[in-house]
């Protein structure tokens, strides 16, 4: 079977391959050329082979790529004859390699796993030859070659990978340190290896890896600092090396012998770790598998993309040093985008969830700690993202229910860390996690971080040192029953997974699946969230003991009441009560926050459930608002703003939005609803600068999002009001309307429509929403068909948007190009209509512009003729190399003369090859070829155009030609010899200088006259016929 198979095979193959696979399209692309190589240099001596192979390249770029390929190939496949196609390519090439460095990046990136054993070692040498050329790019593709050194592997390959290129690094030395980034890199990647090879067996390669970084530490400090403080991880790992505990000592005590510029560890710490650095220490093939499971597996069906990962790369003693590596590139490579954070795609803090749970050892499993916290120790929000400690506080937020062990382990190695990472930088280790909290906080990834600090799940001894570590976060423990995912503030950019199931590295429940693919199949893949939140409700008697003792006795009393309450409108009257004692002069201010603490719990199920009514009357909706909490509110509307007692109670208001999220938008949904709030929607705005986040914008599309989640019908009834008090905030972007069309059915839809048709609902203005389209471009299908359909019910001019054209790609945006097709069937052709239409690249399979061209030839073929002969004659008089340059009023509205031609060749056909089969109505389009002015056009492009374009688009000049000599004059059959190609070659240049000087008035000429019948494809005739 083997020598058969060997025999079957093309020789010197460049892939391993079974007899089941395809043949790859780049292995034929290089075979093809070799064969074109091989048969140019075939039979000839060196000298005439290379003389040969010279004058082929000579002949144009793709000669000149093929013989380049081909010897490259060779070099591959055939060891024997290595040496000789790297000498012919350094002669032959006449681009410095360029070529080749971009094959073997693709190679590296795409390939490199499948190569044969002989041409992975061909490969390296021919790096190791390009290094030793000096070769301009051979630094990129060494530190490509790099990336494919596996960490957590001591497989034969790659620890002969591994030494090869440390080879190459120690022997190139000088050409090395020419290199910064190279310098910066390869010390990141030898530091990280340096962990794997600690066995007997390979402490000779380790010391070797060890004196290249004691090295290039020494000598180039300041190029190594640029990886930021993810060196001090990698020094840290391999401390305990003697040569490198030197260094430690010198980096600690005397950082000025390093460098000048080094001031210390902390300098180091404080800088933030390039993304290039944490990806380089995952192949290519890891980080590919990452990004599919975080940009494409749905959530909860991750199982088995998870045991694949595992069984390739994280299966043995050896593979648990990868776990930093992955954890490290998670939080600091994948940033989703807000998209991907608002469906239900895989989330980031679920992986790293699953491979915490799989260390099997402690080094490793403090070793993943650190790697997810790193970017705490010395947080700084101005200069660090929120995405890189995202995970972390999510990983035990979302453990606590399922996995409360794995909650308990991050929190205890939290507090740990403080003291321990680095004692003499205990203050500002402090000091960088209480910003990470603090930003958390602030960026509402958690709504408060009691419920997690002081869990019942928790030992007391943890929750005790979290109280001392984090007082701050701790003052207001809430009751464990908080710990709900309704509490949680949905953020587009940060907490879409705080809606997700909680349990769930694995995920294994399969009815979680099957309702997830249910509710997919109806196009409302966000609606599961809903249905999952509407299972967490417990109804459990609010308990605010905790809170209800930091009040002072009269205010107590009425909380005490309102607990007691039974019936709503005995609540309404405590509350009435209460908000006259915080009304109250000598009111404390620092009972606020614990009031609010009171309030939440107590008014907990107002917020549970439907707000709107099922049937809207103005007796329903004024019921409604009938609710303790709607106090507040009134009494907010009631006041003046410059009243003292108002700011007071906006604070309180504020303070409550901290605990209860969801006050935001039933705040809205009361102004809008009460008739006590009428003309009052302005309040919000005030709301909004009161709390925290202090920005309308902010505050707007939080609460909006979190009504999104909540409740579809009150989201659609609150958005007329949204979009016309608010039309700044509102109409900027699609933020909102994405919102809306991502969760609407098709009622709501025709509802919304209809707001719109009457004038009630502004959702679009000229000025954004060409903008806010173009952004929908990435919404799914059914998000894309709401927006335009919500488009067209405004009055807004189709020119507005027509430059969205330049944007569209048949294969990928075909909802909005059915959309515009149908709307462009409308309208009358303008010169610009026309000149977007004709400037989509012309491809076959894209039907647009002939379509809507055909259309508007039956319709208006007058109008259309006299603008595409406007826009012919108009990109024939400019000058051929500036046409790819010229813009209109969009940037992006390029159009040159040979597009048109070629749309306008296309319509030819569609009309020539329908043209027997059609019914006399449907002919009407062929007449725009008959049509004056394009005819005129036709004729003034072919007289200058060159020959290459005349043979190309010869079918579509006849037509001019064939009109021309259908129409003659008998006076001028006298001149018939001038029409042979002999004369007419001899006529050509004045003809192109006379077309020249009077290009500008051509139109008007031939829309007054006929012109001369001898004119035909080089127009020297016509322009004698015109001066005689």
């Amino acid at each position: 079977m083997e020598p058969s198979a060997a025999k079957g095979r093309a020789q010197g193959r460049l892939l391993a391959a079974t007899s089941l696979d395809a043949k790859d399209e780049l292995e034929e692309r290089l075979e093809r050329c070799v064969a074109i190589t091989t048969s140019i240099t075939s039979g000839l001596s060196e000298r005439e082979a290379n003389d040969a192979l010279t004058a082929h390249v000579c002949k144009g770029p793709q000669q000149h790529e093929e013989v380049c390929l081909g010897l490259f190939t060779l070099l591959l496949t055939e060891p024997p004859q290595a040496q000789r196609c790297y000498r012919d390519l350094t002669l032959v090439n006449r681009d410095g390699m360029n070529v080749v460095l971009i094959k073997i990046n693709q190679i590296l990136m795409e390939k490199f796993l499948k190569l044969q054993d002989v041409c992975r070692t061909q490969l390296v040498w021919l790096v190791r030859e390009l290094v030793k050329s000096g070769v301009i790019g051979a630094d990129g593709v060494l530190m490509t070659l790099m990336k494919q050194i596996a960490g957590g592997d001591i497989s034969n390959k790659n620890l002969w990978l591994a030494e090869n290129v440390l080879d190459i690094l120690v022997e190139q030395r000088e050409w090395v340190l020419k290199s910064g980034m190279l310098v910066a890199m390869s010390v990141y990647t030898y530091l990280r290896l340096i962990v794997d090879h600690g066995t007997q067996s390979l402490l000779a390669l380790r010391q070797r890896e060890v004196d290249f970084c004691i090295g290039l530490l020494r000598e180039r400090f300041m190029e190594c600092f640029i990886i930021g403080r993810d060196l001090v991880r990698l020094l840290q790992n391999v401390a305990r090396i003697p040569e490198m505990e030197l260094l430690w000592k010198d980096l600690l005590h005397n950082p000025q012998t390093l460098s000048p510029q080094f001031t210390g560890l902390l300098q180091l710490l404080t800088s933030r770790t390039s993304r290039k650095f944490l990806a380089c220490r995952l192949t290519p093939d890891m980080e590919t598998k990452l990004l599919f499971m975080t940009s494409r597996v749905r959530f909860g069906q991750q199982k088995r993309y998870q045991d694949w990962f595992q069984r390739q790369y994280l299966s043995t003693a050896e593979s648990q040093s990868l776990r930093c590596d992955l954890i490290r590139y998670i939080c600091g490579v994948v940033h989703p985008s807000n998209e991907v954070l608002s469906s239900d795609i895989l989330p980031r803090w679920a992986i790293i969830g699953w491979l915490l749970t799989t260390c099997t050892s402690n080094v490793a499993a403090s070793n993943a700690k650190l790697a997810l916290f790193y970017d705490w120790l010395f947080f700084n929000p101005e200069k660090d993202s929120i995405m890189n400690i995202e995970p972390a506080i999510l990983v035990m937020h979302h453990s606590m229910k399922p996995h409360p062990a794995i909650t308990a382990t991050l929190l205890d190695f939290m507090c740990r860390i403080i003291p321990h990472f680095f004692p003499p930088l205990e203050g500002q280790v402090r000091q960088g996690v209480f910003n990470s909290l603090n930003f958390i906080m602030e960026k509402r990834v958690l709504a408060h971080l009691a419920p997690l600090f002081d869990n019942p799940k928790l030992d007391r001894e943890l929750r005790s040192m979290l109280r001392e570590r984090f007082p701050e976060f701790c003052s207001s423990p809430s009751p464990p029953t908080e710990v709900k995912m309704e509490e949680s503030v949905p953020l587009e950019m940060d907490n879409h997974v705080l809606d997700k199931e909680d349990g769930c590295y694995d995920n294994t429940d399969a009815t979680f699946s099957d309702d997830e693919e249910e509710l997919n199949n109806k196009g409302k893949k966000r609606e599961f969230r809903f249905h999952q939140i509407k299972e967490t409700y417990i109804d459990e008697p609010a308990d605010i003991t905790a809170y209800v003792d930091q009040l002072d006795e009269t205010l107590k009393e009425k909380v005490l009441q309102l607990q007691k309450g039974s019936d709503t409108e005995t609540q309404c009257e405590v509350m009435q009560e209460i908000v006259d004692l915080i009304l109250e002069e000598d009111f404390d201010s620092e009972q606020m926050s614990a009031l609010a603490s009171c309030l939440s719990e107590l008014f907990k199920s107002h917020f549970r459930g439907d707000v709107l009514p099922e049937e809207i009357t103005e007796e329903s909706l004024e019921e409604s608002v009938c609710k303790p909490v709607c106090l507040i509110f009134r009494n907010l509307c009631q006041m003046q703003e410059d009243n003292s007692g108002f700011s007071v109670l906006l604070d309180m208001l504020a303070e409550l939005y901290q605990k209860q999220p969801k006050i935001g938008y039933h705040l809205l949904y009361y102004l809008k609803a009460s008739k006590a709030a009428a003309g009052k929607m302005s309040l919000y705005e005030s709301f909004a600068q009161a709390t925290a986040l202090g920005d309308l914008h902010t505050c707007l599309m939080m609460d909006m999002k979190a009504c999104q989640e909540d409740d579809v019908r009150l989201l659609c009834y609150l958005t007329p009001s949204i979009y016309s008090e608010f039309p700044d905030e509102t109409l900027r972007s699609g933020e909102l309307l994405n919102m809306i069309v991502a969760v609407i059915d098709s009622t709501q839809l025709q509802e919304l429509m209809c707001h719109v048709m009457m004038g009630n609902l502004v959702m679009f203005r000229k000025d954004s929403v060409l903008n806010i389209l173009i952004q929908s471009l990435d919404w799914e299908t059914f998000e894309q068909y709401s927006t335009w359909q919500l488009f067209l019910a405004h009055s807004i001019p189709l020119e507005t948007i027509i430059p969205i054209l330049q944007h569209l790609k048949y294969k990928e945006h075909p909802e909005a190009l059915s959309c515009l097709l149908l709307q462009l069937r409308r309208e009358n052709p303008t010169e610009e209509m026309v000149k977007m239409v004709l400037s989509r690249p012309c491809h076959t399979e894209d039907q647009f512009t002939t379509s809507i061209l055909r259309h508007w030839a039956a319709k208006h073929d007058d109008q259309l003729g006299e603008h595409i002969k406007a826009l012919l004659i108009k990109n024939n008089n400019m000058p051929r190399k500036r046409q790819s340059l010229r813009s209109s009023s969009s940037k992006l509205a390029q159009l040159t003369l040979e597009q048109m031609l070629e749309h306008l060749d296309c319509l030819r056909l569609s009309l020539s090859n329908t043209k027997n089969n059609c019914t006399s109505s449907t002919l009407a389009p062929a007449s725009v070829f008959t049509q004056t002015p394009i005819l005129q056009a036709l004729q003034h492009v072919q007289a200058s155009c060159d020959e290459a374009h005349k043979m190309r688009f010869s079918d579509l000049f006849s037509l001019a030609e064939e009109y021309e000599d259908s129409s003659k004059p008998p006076k001028s059959r006298r001149k018939a010899p001038a029409t042979s190609p002999r004369s007419r070659k001899g006529a050509a240049p004045p003809a192109n200088n006379e077309e020249d000087s009077a290009s500008s008035s051509a139109s008007e000429e031939e829309d007054s006259k006929p012109k001369a019948p001898k004119r035909k494809r080089k127009g020297s005739s016509a322009v004698g016929s015109d001066s005689d």
